[in-house]
């Protein structure tokens, strides 16, 4: 069986357009830092024990001020009928129950990508069977995503797994779409081995980065019809 996916409804690409219209402006460009390893035994090949590996990393870089990101805000939010709020670096987008949270987050990533470049994009869920349910959805849409963003093809994805962190480096030094699926849970793990861990992870250079928060409403009467947020 194969599942048909509406690209068309209306009220969805309006969250998506909402999304993308906080980054008006922005330049299609992207950062470059560098991967580091821990060095191997013997002499010191790098400052604390660490070595820079063969390929750096590849992450969004965001080009717009402070004010131009709130002018842009601003605008979303009056054009929803929205009270405007300060700029605080963290967005969220609010959907009713049924509407296709899921599609619409991740029709989104391919949209940034193609609008502005970005190819990193974290999804952070509260549970292991909703992270199933994402990677299942992204599975089902490849065909139909693809379809949609030539440009996005051969777009990877993966399931964060401390015990694989070759993908985490993937992540980091592809320069192709990638999509990390990871739970509070395991961000919290992290948090707590970030110390110890610390030389082993991969140094970024520091950016703003904002972060969009995907809300489930309850569902209204159906007379009321779907709301975007």
């Amino acid at each position: 069986m194969k599942l048909h996916f509406e690209s068309d409804l209306l009220y969805q690409l309006e969250a998506v357009e909402a999304v993308c219209d906080l980054f008006r402006g922005q330049e299609i460009c992207r950062s470059e830092f560098t991967v580091t390893l821990p060095a191997p035994s013997g002499p010191q090949t790098a400052m604390d024990g660490l070595q820079e590996t063969a390929q750096g990393g590849v992450g969004n870089r965001m080009t717009l001020l402070d004010d131009e990101l709130e002018a842009n805000l601003r605008a979303v939010q009056l054009r929803n009928g929205l009270k405007p709020a300060d700029l605080s670096g963290d967005f969220t987008v609010e959907m009713e129950t049924g509407t296709g949270k899921t599609y619409v987050y991740l029709r989104t990533v391919f949209e940034l990508h193609k609008r502005y470049g970005f190819t990193k994009f974290v999804v952070v869920v509260p549970s292991v069977a909703i992270k199933e349910g994402v990677i299942a959805t992204l599975k089902s849409t490849r065909e139909h995503f693809e379809s949609l963003y030539p440009g996005a093809k051969g777009y990877e994805y993966f399931q964060y797994d401390s015990e694989k962190l070759g993908q985490v480096r993937n992540f980091a030094t592809s320069p192709n779409i990638q999509i990390m699926v990871i739970t509070v849970g395991a961000i919290n793990k992290f948090g707590d081995e970030a110390v110890p861990q610390r030389r082993k992870q991969t140094r970024a250079p520091s950016s703003r980065s904002p972060r969009i928060r995907c809300t489930c409403l309850p569902r209204r009467p159906a007379a009321s019809g779907p709301s975007t947020w």
